[in-house]
């Protein structure tokens, strides 16, 4: 009888690990690229077939005086937050005594030197397309080469923003890109788009713009601008859109280099599990704090992510409430470069938003906004990005093929180790932990990036 119950035993073990290691390759197996088509039309409905315009044109982004006077106007209606409670900081979001002062700083002095503002937002060139339906807006940035010096190699760079970013973030950063230096035998012509809705660049006009066909567009405005080979850098949505270039359009992306990597793969996210329970077998333990565990990103989730939940499910609803609102605006934006710079800023009255920034750095992103009467667009990409069908292209199953770096800022809000990222990155031949920095790195620490990301560029040799 024991044998048979031993014999019964080891049979069904036998299956168990059957069962386990069909699921375990079945899990690890690489997705297949979905069929997208390349030149779906975004754009409102027309009545004659659609003709893309292909022009290349110098944009204009000054804003009409009657803009700004009715902007003045606005600010100058009486403050009726409520005060906050005692002791709070930022925990129950941008503190009203912080947000008073703002908006006096916005309406007495940044808004008196608005043409001083105006003309530092014009010191990047700015150019127009028009892709699949939507006229896109983007910064193109070419490379300065030094009399006397051996020519830098040139490598095309698309760098996205994310939300609530904008092209802004980037000014600090694209000249220390352009410019040669001693630290890479490269230099970057840069081409730094306003997302589709975000900014200049027009939204679209229908439902199924996800991150897979913002992917598209972006990869067809490198076409346009004519790079079919080109290196792709981003956070926060940029990071995963840049992920879906990589991964649908291994022909085009050289290198893929993000300060968010992430694996959503299904592999990835047993993995990350496993981790959770098994830190010492995934995690490097000299960055072993960079890496909390699935508690804390419950935690964090619970915390900090409210607004993709009503952004996801109700976009409109929030844009509506912030249109011809500024006050609203700007708190709504400004306590996620407060939270997401370092979580322990709400423990601040101020929420620390001057401790990596200036209040005329902050105020040009939200001018982009608010000028642009873009938030309401802007948040349209959670609620087509996290669908069932979004999730159906399975492009996170997809490996990006070309070499790859991520570069983890230490207050970013969550971390994924290099064992995790394994089977969405196959070629990664550059990962850094910073001991400084949150999700803005661009905007807060320029220099620290491109370092960052010079380093892998060279790591990768890509000539």
């Amino acid at each position: 009888m024991a044998n048979i119950w031993a014999r019964i035993l080891v049979g069904a073990v036998t299956i168990l690990v059957a069962v386990g290691y069909k699921n375990y390759r079945d899990l690890s197996a690489p997705g297949k690229r979905p069929d997208l088509d390349n030149q779906e039309y975004w754009g409102p409905t027309l009545k004659e077939p659609y003709r893309e315009n292909k022009a290349i044109l110098p944009f204009d982004i000054s804003v009409k005086p009657e803009v700004i006077e009715d902007l003045v106007s606005q600010l100058r209606r009486p403050l009726k937050a409520q005060a906050p409670l005692e002791g709070v900081g930022f925990k129950y979001g941008f503190n009203a005594n912080e947000l008073a002062k703002v908006v006096k700083y916005w309406r007495d002095t940044y808004l008196a030197k608005w043409s001083e503002r105006e003309q530092y937002l014009k010191k990047l060139d700015h150019y127009q397309t028009e892709i699949q339906g939507l006229k896109i807006h983007f910064i193109h940035a070419k490379p300065k080469q030094v009399k006397g010096q051996k020519p830098k190699k040139v490598l095309p760079l698309l760098l996205m923003h994310g939300w609530p970013g904008t092209v802004r973030e980037f000014y600090d950063f694209i000249p220390l890109l352009t410019t040669p230096s001693d630290k890479s035998d490269y230099v970057f012509e840069v081409i730094a788009p306003s997302l589709p809705g975000y900014g200049w660049s027009q939204g679209s006009s229908k439902t199924g713009f996800g991150v897979a066909q913002v992917a598209v567009v972006m990869r067809n405005l490198m076409l346009r601008v004519g790079f079919d080979k080109f290196l792709v850098q981003g956070g926060d949505w940029g990071s995963l859109i840049g992920s879906n270039v990589a991964s649908l359009f291994p022909e085009n992306v050289l290198g893929y280099h993000s300060n968010m990597c992430g694996n959503n793969s299904p592999m990835g996210q047993l993995r990350l599990l496993l981790a959770s329970f098994f830190p010492s077998w995934y995690v490097d333990s000299q960055y072993a704090d960079f890496y909390k565990g699935l508690g804390h990103l419950f935690g964090t989730i619970m915390e900090e992510m409210g607004y993709a939940h009503i952004q996801a499910s109700k976009p409109d609803t929030i844009g509506n409430a912030l249109i011809d609102n500024p006050t609203g605006l700007a708190s709504y934006i400004l306590e996620k470069f407060s939270t997401w710079t370092n979580t322990e800023f709400r423990l601040l009255p101020d929420g620390g938003l001057t401790k990596k920034f200036t209040y005329d750095q902050l105020l040009d992103n939200v001018m982009i906004y608010y000028v642009t009467n873009s938030i309401t667009t802007s948040m349209r990409l959670y609620s087509e990005s996290m669908v069932a069908s979004q999730f159906a292209l399975a492009v996170d199953s997809v490996p990006i093929l070309a070499k790859a770096g991520c570069a983890r800022f230490a207050h970013e809000i969550t971390h994924v180790p290099d064992s995790v990222l394994a089977n969405k990155f196959p070629n990664l031949v550059h990962s850094s932990h910073h001991r400084d920095g949150g999700h803005f790195p661009a905007f807060e620490l320029p220099q620290q990036l491109y370092d960052d990301f010079v380093s892998f560029v060279q790591k990768a040799n890509f000539f």
